[in-house]
C-alpha cells in the first residue's frame, strides 16, 4: 500500500511539473506574439504621426504619400477593374498546375487540394479571376451572415487555420454540401507560408457552395497587419510579375468579407469579441468596405484637424494658430535645423544619418505612446465617448470602433470592459458584458477565435463564450491541437480535435513539451539579446557599487522593466540563468553567453547583431510599405521620396544630391533597385560605423 501511495505521489508531482512547464511555455509564446501585434500598431501610429507633420510640395509627393500610408481609402471601381484584367494574362503551354473554368465545380476544389499537397501553384490569371468572382459574390452579402440548421443537418465552425489543418479538417469532416455548412472565422492569412493556398481553397468553396460556406473577417485580413506578417503574393515567379494587381485585389476582397455570422438567430460567430458598446444594429448598417485597415490612428484631436474643417466649425484663424503654436512647442522634435555634413566624407555622413534618424524615430514613438495612453480609471466606453465627444465625424469614428472591437477583443475573467493594451487594439470584456450583450439580443452564446488554445477550444464566462482555434501546431510541432465545433438544430456544441502533423503523433507528452519548451526559450533568448543595451542600463541601476553582480530578484525585476512581457521571470530563471554565485548573477557574463549563442548562428559583432534583431521586423514592414508593387525591390524614386518625408519632418537640410548619393551607395549590386538584403545590409554597415 505504501509503495502505491509513493508511486501515486511521484506521478502527481511529475505531472504537475510538466503542466507548469507547459503553461510557462505557452505564456512565453503568447507574450511574444502579442508584443509583435502591439509593435505593428505603434509603427503605424508612428507613420501616421509623420504624416501629420509633412506637407507635400508637389502632386507627385502627394500621390506617393497617399499610396504608401493612407490605408483606409476604398478603391474606385474603375481602378479595381484595371487591376483585375485577368483576360490579358496568357497561361503558357508549359504550365502544369491546376486550371480553373467558371462557374466552378466541386472537381475544381478537389484538384486544387491535390495540387497544393504536391506543392504546385495556381497561375496568376486564375488567381485574379477567382478574386474577381469572389469580390462580386461578397458584395452581395450583408455585414452579418445568417445561417439556419433547418436547411442543413449541421453547421461546422472553424477558427484560425493553416493549410495542413484545413486539409485535415476537410478530410475528416467532409467537403461542404447542402447538408453540411461551414463557417470559417477569420485569420485566413495568419502566419503560415501557404496563406495564398488557404485563401484560394476557401474562395473556391465559397463560389461552389455560396449558401453553405460562410467567411468572417479576422484581424489579420487587414492591409497593415499583412505588411507585418509577410503576407506576400509573390510566392513564385508567375505571381511576382502580377504581385501589385493581386495584392490590391486581396485588399479589396478582405474589406468585403462579412463581419459576423448568426446561427439560428441564437449563436453569434465573430472573430475577436465584443465590448460594452458593441451594437449589432450598427454593424448591420455600416459600409464595411471602407475599412481596408482598422489599424489606422484614431481621429486627429482638435488641434490637428485641417484648417478647412476648423473653419467649418466656426473657429477663427487666430485661435487655431495660437493653439497650433502651443501644440508645436509641446511636440517639437528638433527645435533647430541640423546641417547635414558633406557627403564627401562617407563615414561621417553615415554616422550622422544613423544618429539623427534613430533619435527622431525613438522620440516619435514615445510621443505616439504618450498621446495614445489614457487614465487607468476610465472605462473603455467612457474613454471613447470622451475622446469623440467633440469630433464632427463621430459616426465614422464610432463605426470604426465597432469593427475594431469585434476583430481585436479578448474575454477576461474579471468584470467590466477595459482597453486591450496587451494587443494594442480592441478591448478586454468580462462576463458581465457578455451577459448583458446576450440578453439584449436574445442569444445563447458567442463563438470566437483570435486566441490559440492548447486543446483547440475553450469555454469561459460560464460557458457563454467559446473560443475555437483550428490551426494545430501553431507555435511549434506538438504545441497545440486544432479543433472545430459542430452545431445541430439543438445548438449543442460537439467538438472534434485533431493533430495535422504526423511527427506530433509519435512524440510522448514529455518529448512534446520539451520540444515546444526549447523553441519558446530560444525565441525568448533572442528577445533578451535584442535588448542587451537596455538590460545593461537596467542592471547597473541595481549595481550601485559597480561589482558586476546583482541579485536574482533584481535581475527578474530589471528584465521585466525592459521587455514588458508580463512573464514570471523567477520561474523562468533556471532555464535562462545557468551560473550563479551565492545567489548573485554576473550580468555581463550572462549577456556575453547570450551573445555567443546568437553569434554562433550569424558571424556579426554582438552590438550590431543586437540592433538588427531588435529592428528587423520593423525594417521589414517599412521595406514593404515603400515597396509599392510588392516586387521585393525598391526603386530609387521610392527611396528618395521616403527620405524626403523623413528629412522634412526632422528639419534636416538634405539636398537631392545628398539623397541620390545615399541611395546609390545602398545599391551594392548596381542594378538600379534596392532589395531587402541591400536594405538590411545598408542598415548593418551604418551601425558598424565607429562612433
Amino acid at each position: 500500500f505504501k509503495a502505491a501511495v509513493l508511486i501515486q505521489q511521484w506521478y502527481r508531482r511529475y505531472m504537475a511539473r510538466l503542466e507548469m512547464r507547459r503553461r510557462c511555455t505557452w505564456r512565453i509564446f503568447q507574450s511574444i506574439e502579442y508584443a509583435c501585434e502591439q509593435d505593428q500598431i505603434k509603427l503605424h501610429n508612428f507613420f501616421s504621426y509623420l504624416m501629420d507633420q509633412f506637407t507635400p510640395s508637389s502632386s507627385k509627393e502627394r500621390d506617393f504619400i497617399s499610396r504608401m500610408f493612407v490605408s483606409g481609402e476604398s478603391y474606385k471601381e474603375a481602378e479595381l477593374e484595371k487591376y483585375c484584367d485577368y483576360e490579358s494574362i496568357e497561361v503558357p503551354d508549359s504550365y502544369t498546375g491546376p486550371r480553373l473554368s467558371f462557374p466552378l465545380l466541386p472537381d475544381h476544389a478537389t484538384a486544387l487540394l491535390e495540387a497544393f499537397k504536391q506543392k504546385q501553384y495556381l497561375h496568376a490569371r486564375y488567381v485574379l479571376q477567382l478574386l474577381h468572382e469572389t469580390r462580386k459574390h461578397l458584395k452581395q452579402l450583408p455585414n452579418i451572415s445568417h445561417v439556419s440548421t433547418c436547411y442543413s443537418e449541421e453547421v461546422t465552425v472553424c477558427g484560425v487555420s493553416l493549410v495542413t489543418s484545413a486539409c485535415s479538417l476537410l478530410f475528416q469532416n467532409g467537403l461542404p454540401s447542402p447538408s453540411k455548412s461551414y463557417v470559417f472565422n477569420g485569420d485566413f492569412v495568419d502566419r503560415g507560408k501557404q496563406s495564398l493556398e488557404i485563401l484560394i481553397i476557401l474562395f473556391t468553396f465559397l463560389l461552389i457552395y455560396p449558401k453553405e460556406v460562410h467567411l468572417n473577417r479576422g484581424n489579420h485580413e487587414d492591409h497593415m497587419v499583412n505588411l507585418r506578417y509577410a503576407f506576400r503574393v509573390g510566392l513564385n515567379t508567375m505571381l511576382r510579375v502580377h504581385g501589385k494587381k493581386i495584392l490590391r485585389m486581396f485588399q479589396n476582397v478582405f474589406c468585403w468579407l462579412p463581419l459576423a455570422t448568426l446561427i439560428d438567430q441564437k449563436v453569434l460567430v465573430i472573430h475577436g469579441g465584443i465590448s460594452d458598446t458593441t451594437d449589432l444594429d450598427m454593424l448591420e448598417k455600416i459600409q464595411r468596405d471602407k475599412f481596408i485597415s482598422v489599424l489606422r490612428m484614431k481621429k486627429r484631436k482638435e488641434l490637428s484637424r485641417k484648417p478647412e474643417l476648423r473653419a467649418l466649425n466656426g473657429e477663427s484663424k487666430s485661435e487655431t494658430d495660437a493653439a497650433g503654436n502651443e501644440a508645436a512647442a509641446r511636440l517639437s522634435l528638433q527645435p533647430q535645423s541640423a546641417q547635414a555634413p558633406s557627403t564627401a566624407n562617407r563615414l561621417e555622413f553615415s554616422r550622422w544619418i544613423r544618429q539623427t534618424v534613430q533619435e527622431q524615430i525613438d522620440t516619435c514613438r514615445r510621443l505616439v505612446d504618450i498621446s495614445e495612453s489614457e487614465p487607468e480609471e476610465l472605462t473603455y466606453s467612457s474613454m471613447v465617448s470622451l475622446k469623440d465627444a467633440d469630433e464632427p465625424c463621430w459616426t465614422r469614428q464610432e463605426e470604426w470602433k465597432q469593427v475594431l472591437d469585434i476583430l481585436w477583443s479578448d474575454p477576461m475573467p474579471q468584470e467590466g470592459c477595459r482597453e486591450n493594451k496587451v494587443r494594442g487594439g480592441g478591448c478586454y470584456f468580462g462576463p458581465d458584458v457578455t451577459e448583458k450583450f446576450l440578453e439584449k439580443y436574445n442569444l445563447q452564446f458567442l463563438i470566437r477565435s483570435h486566441e490559440c488554445k492548447q486543446e483547440g477550444y475553450e469555454f469561459c464566462h460560464n460557458r457563454k463564450v467559446l473560443t475555437i482555434f483550428s490551426a494545430s501546431n501553431y507555435y511549434e510541432i506538438g504545441s497545440n491541437r486544432g479543433a472545430y465545433v459542430k452545431l445541430g438544430p439543438d445548438l449543442v456544441p460537439h467538438f472534434v480535435q485533431y493533430q495535422a502533423n504526423k511527427t506530433a503523433h509519435t512524440l510522448t507528452m514529455t518529448q512534446r513539451i520539451s520540444r515546444v519548451e526549447e523553441s519558446a526559450f530560444r525565441a525568448l533568448r533572442e528577445k533578451l539579446f535584442a535588448h542587451t543595451s537596455a538590460l545593461i542600463s537596467a542592471f547597473k541601476a541595481y549595481d550601485g557599487d559597480n561589482t558586476g553582480k546583482i541579485t536574482l530578484s533584481n535581475w527578474a525585476t530589471a528584465v521585466e522593466s525592459v521587455l514588458r512581457l508580463g512573464l514570471p521571470w523567477r520561474m523562468l530563471r533556471p532555464q535562462l540563468v545557468r551560473r550563479t554565485e551565492d545567489g548573485m548573477l554576473e550580468y555581463k557574463s550572462w549577456l556575453d553567453d547570450l551573445a555567443m549563442e546568437q553569434r554562433s548562428q550569424e558571424r556579426i559583432q554582438s552590438s550590431l547583431l543586437e540592433v538588427i534583431y531588435r529592428n528587423k521586423s520593423n525594417l521589414e514592414t517599412i521595406f514593404r510599405i515603400i515597396d509599392k508593387d510588392h516586387s521585393g525591390l525598391i526603386s530609387f524614386e521610392e527611396f528618395q521620396q521616403t527620405w524626403k518625408l523623413f528629412s522634412s519632418h526632422m528639419n534636416i537640410e538634405l539636398t537631392d544630391d545628398g539623397i541620390n548619393d545615399l541611395v546609390r551607395s545602398i545599391d551594392f549590386n548596381k542594378d538600379g533597385n534596392i532589395d531587402f538584403n541591400e536594405f538590411l545590409e545598408a542598415f548593418r554597415l551604418v551601425k558598424q560605423c565607429p562612433s
